[in-house]
């Protein structure tokens, strides 16, 4: 019990809004439907691995599949998900299907993702 004494609370005391503040910023919320949806896309472990394989080299199918231990079914599947966001683009050669990242926005985004989480562990 005493330890919940010494417990910072991550909440205001009081109720008070700022109002300059609240009406300054309300109107330039854009619309984050968008961002959100590409959270949603690279929230799963596997396409965020792949997403990560071909930031440092285009690949096919199999060797994605390959790489993570997986079916090329379950890789394709993970793959359409990354085309129909624009995070990945493919072109055929022959038989064989090679994916790369969609742009270097791509890559920054991992890129930037990757320090965040070793900031946070640093900092543990």
């Amino acid at each position: 019990m005493e330890g919940k004494l010494h417990e910072e609370k991550d909440i205001c005391d009081v109720f008070c809004i700022e109002k300059d503040k609240v009406e300054k910023l309300k109107s330039a919320i854009p619309n984050m439907s968008a961002l959100a949806e590409l959270f949603k896309v690279l929230a799963d472990e596997t396409r965020v691995k792949v997403v990560y394989l071909l930031s440092k080299e285009e690949l096919c199918v199999c060797d994605i599949a390959a790489l993570l231990n997986t079916t090329v079914s379950n890789i394709s599947h993970h793959l359409r998900v990354l085309r129909t966001a624009h995070l990945v683009k493919f072109r055929r050669e022959g038989k064989q299907v090679y994916y790369s990242l969609d742009d270097d926005h791509v890559v920054h985004i991992i890129k930037e993702g990757f320090e965040h989480v070793n900031h946070i562990h640093e900092n543990l």
